[in-house]
Order: structure tokens, then C-alpha cells, then sequence
């Protein structure tokens, strides 16, 4: 091992506090780039101004205090012998408690959160891949210098030996009466690899979270729950004493770190999950705008290959969709559309642009729910589109429409599609358009409906085959 690299004379770099460094400046610029990816939602909080290098001011006072933190936590676990010498203790470059640096990091974020205006799950969930990583790579500090954190004797083809370690591994042989150059877990090793594991599995769960609404703290939760799972196990081949329940001080703290996160995350979830998808969606957009994201619906025999297509959400029609049906505006140039399911606008936006480049037209869109409905509008309004749109906030079923419907895009609860279409049909021009989205084989409900009108001789129908399924259809009237 080596605890010291010698540079010069007397002078020498101790490899345990070189690795610590290393691993700030890598949290660092870790944490930089994921507050960079979360850009367009953290200059949407009031009050958060964002600075080009606060990843690494972050990273610098809690990586400060964690260090503190967890010395001042070893430190404390042996009260007799920091008593008889407490600047020895206190100072000394052996011996740090991953729990103490855990709690001082920790009470170090909240102060940063409250003094960046982040919500505080928020900021816990941005510093979560951040702190996984820095900890993963100041394990290999540990591996180096040989400080005790190694495990217990091992016969396994990895197993390692530290007799010029910080914290020798002879000792620790003869005591079980083993060879003075027995190998044992590299435990320190072990961890570098876990927690580059749980950093990288965080740091994805972040890159979902900006494609699509997320509860947060998710991440900060499954945070700890993870490196709490970790740490319980690694402990098991550790040397470290036993007390409370035979459990390890680092056990205990791990226990504790699982139920909370494992409290946190029901809590969530349970929350999240109780909320409408429609409100959730709308809530992602308002906070971070319509992210553009490849198209995830699985394959059908219509559509083997949806990553073909894009989306925005998961209740908006494809990205590919939206621009034919602002093709199919400026195409048949229709006096009179009605969209029924507003939901986010951006169909609504697409018919308008093409009314607008037309000319002429307008659309008539409804949405039930009041709140999907005020944003809808508030888009609406800073569009510059507002004049070709009439929004109102009313179920399909019960709005009221004057003249002749020359588009018809029925779009809402895939439960009353086939009632809206009944209800607008006498109201069609016979040489006009029906639209209706989610009419994939695998979503049978509007496929098996334009189906059954035209058995029943109402509609001519044609399937496209896009990933979530559109029906281009026209009444059999104009047909004849």
C-alpha cells in the first residue's frame, strides 16, 4: 500500500487526503453538470439566480463540513481516548466515520439549499449522484493508505494484504492466529465499485426526471436507501466493534438511513401517485417546458419501430403526428376545427399555426379538467395565437357548437371518443375530416370504435400506423 507519496526530503503528500481531494473536484464538476442538464428548470424558481460555477462552491463547504463531520463522528466513538488527548484525536489524519460526515454534509445542504432558493428534496436529489461518486472515490483513499477499513481474513483470490498500512493487517492475522501476511477484503474496493454503481444509476434516474414528471426527493430517497443496503453489507466483513443490537455503530446509522428512506419514498410515492397524470404532466411542462424525447409507446404489428417517432409527453400526440396535422390544416384549409382533450395546447398551437397561415379558420377546443384548462389557456395567451383559438372549459359531451365542422380531432378520454364522434357527426361536413388519436392495436378501445361506425356504414376509415395510432377518417356521406 501506499499511505505516503514521498516528493521531496521530508515533504510527503498522505494518499487518503490526495484521493479526498480528487474526490471533491470530481463531485464537483459532477454536481456542475447535473445543475447545468436542470438549467431550464432552476431559472424557473423565484428567487434562484444561477451562477456558472456554484457546483464547485457547493461541493466546497459540504465537502468541508463532511470532512469535519466525520472526524469529529470517529473521534467521538472512543470518548475515553479523546478525553486523554483531544488534540490528538481531533487532528489526527487517521480515521473517518462515513455516518458523522454523512450528518455534517447533510445539515451543510439544507443551509445551501435554503440560501440558493432550491426546494430542499430538490437540492437533495441534484447532489445525490454528486455525493455517491465523491464517496465511492475517497474509498480508494482508504484502499491506498491502508487505514483499517480493510475486512476480516478472506482465502478469495482477491483478497489483499496492508502490512506497511496506516493500520496494518499483521495485527489483525495474529489474532486469529494467521500468517502476518494474510490477505483479507478490500472492502474499501468493494464500496469504489458499489457506490460508482449507485452514482450511476442516480445520476439516470435524474436523466428521466427531466424527461418526464418525477416526485420530488425520489432520488434523494432511493439515495439512501441504496448506500444504507451498502453499507449494512459491506459491514458484515468489516472489523469494526460491535454494540447496539451486535450491529456496528456504521450498521446502526445504515438501519437508519434505510428507514428513512424507505418512509421517504413511500410517502412520495403514495402522494404522487394520488394526484391525476393530467395535473402531474402539466405541472413538469409549467417547471420545465416540453422536453423533446424519443417516443417510448412499445411495438406493435402496425408499428415495429416507435423510437422512430418523438414526444414530448406521454398524453400529447407524437411530435410527427403534430406536424401532420398542421400539414393537414394547411392542406384542406378548414373554416371550423374542434379538438376535443386540450390537455397541454400543443395540438390546439399546431391547428392555430396553420389557420394562421391559411388565413382563415379557427378552432374550438374544450378540456374538462380546470386546472389542465388554465394552463392550456395561459400557453394560449403567450403564444400570439390567441385569435384562432375559442378554449373553453367544458366536457366534449356537453359543448355546444355553431355551423359546420370541417376538422373534427377527437383527442380526449379514450372511454367517450366514440360518443364525441357520434355527437358531432351530424354536424360534419361531408367532405370534412375525423381524426382520432390512440387508435394503436394496442389501445383497442378508439380502433375498435372507428371500426364499429364504419361497419355501421357512418364512416370511411383509414388506419395510419404510427406508434400510439391515428384514424383518418370522413363521413360515408361524402363518400357517395
Amino acid at each position: 500500500m501506499i499511505p505516503w507519496i514521498h516528493i521531496y526530503g521530508s515533504f510527503s503528500i498522505p494518499t487518503f487526503g490526495l484521493l479526498v481531494a480528487t474526490a471533491l473536484l470530481v463531485s464537483a464538476y459532477v454536481l456542475q453538470a447535473e445543475l447545468n442538464r436542470r438549467r431550464g428548470q432552476l431559472a424557473r424558481l423565484p428567487g434562484y439566480t444561477p451562477k456558472p460555477d456554484e457546483g464547485f462552491f457547493i461541493i466546497a463547504v459540504a465537502g468541508t463540513s463532511g470532512i469535519i463531520g466525520a472526524r469529529l463522528y470517529h473521534a467521538l466513538q472512543a470518548p475515553d481516548l479523546l478525553w486523554a488527548d483531544p488534540k490528538g484525536q481531533l487532528f489526527s489524519r487517521e480515521g473517518f466515520a462515513w455516518f458523522g460526515g454523512f450528518l455534517a454534509g447533510t445539515a451543510a445542504l439544507c443551509f445551501l439549499a435554503r440560501r440558493l432558493k432550491i426546494p430542499l428534496l430538490e437540492f437533495f436529489d441534484i447532489c445525490a449522484p454528486a455525493a455517491a461518486l465523491g464517496y465511492a472515490i475517497g474509498r480508494i483513499g482508504c484502499l491506498l493508505s491502508g487505514d483499517g477499513d480493510y475486512g476480516i481474513p478472506t482465502t478469495l483470490p482477491w483478497g489483499m494484504s496492508f502490512p506497511r498500512g496506516l493500520v496494518p493487517t499483521g495485527p489483525v492475522c495474529a489474532e486469529r492466529g494467521l500468517p502476518a501476511d494474510c490477505l483479507v477484503h478490500p472492502t474499501p474496493l468493494y464500496e469504489f465499485i458499489v457506490w460508482t454503481a449507485i452514482a450511476a444509476y442516480l445520476w439516470h434516474m435524474g436523466g428521466k426526471a427531466l424527461l418526464g414528471p418525477k416526485a420530488k426527493g425520489e432520488i434523494f430517497a432511493n439515495y439512501l436507501i441504496l448506500t444504507g443496503v451498502a453499507r449494512f453489507l459491506v459491514e458484515m466483513i468489516r472489523l469494526n466493534p460491535r454494540s447496539f443490537l451486535g450491529l456496528s455503530n456504521a450498521q446502526t446509522a445504515s438501519v437508519a438511513s434505510i428507514l428513512v428512506g424507505g418512509v421517504l419514498l413511500w410517502r412520495l410515492k403514495t402522494a404522487w401517485h394520488g394526484r391525476k397524470k393530467e395535473h402531474r404532466i402539466v405541472e413538469h411542462i409549467a417547471a420545465g417546458g416540453d422536453v423533446l424525447q424519443t417516443e417510448y409507446s412499445r411495438p406493435t404489428p402496425e408499428c415495429p419501430h416507435p423510437e422512430r417517432w418523438h414526444m414530448y409527453d406521454s398524453m400529447t400526440a407524437e411530435v410527427e403526428v403534430l406536424d401532420f396535422l398542421q400539414a393537414i390544416v394547411t392542406t384542406v384549409k378548414p373554416e371550423l376545427i374542434v379538438e376535443t382533450g386540450t390537455f397541454s395546447g400543443l395540438s390546439t398551437l399546431r391547428f392555430a399555426e396553420g389557420c394562421k397561415a391559411n388565413g382563415v379558420g379557427r378552432v374550438i377546443t374544450c378540456e374538462y379538467d380546470a386546472k389542465v384548462f388554465q394552463a392550456a389557456k395561459a400557453r394560449f395567451k403567450e403564444s400570439g395565437l390567441a385569435q384562432w383559438i375559442d378554449v373553453r372549459n367544458v366536457s366534449s359531451l356537453e359543448l355546444k357548437v355553431d355551423g359546420r365542422i370541417d376538422l373534427l380531432f377527437s383527442d380526449s378520454d379514450t372511454a367517450i371518443r366514440e360518443q364525441e364522434v357520434r355527437r358531432f357527426l351530424p354536424q360534419m361536413n361531408p367532405y370534412g375530416l375525423i381524426l382520432m388519436h390512440d387508435a394503436s392495436s394496442a389501445m383497442k378501445t378508439v380502433r375498435e370504435a372507428a371500426l364499429r361506425m364504419e361497419g355501421e356504414g357512418l364512416l370511411s376509415v383509414v388506419m395510419l400506423p404510427t406508434p400510439r395510432g391515428l384514424v383518418v377518417a370522413q363521413k360515408r356521406e361524402g363518400r357517395k
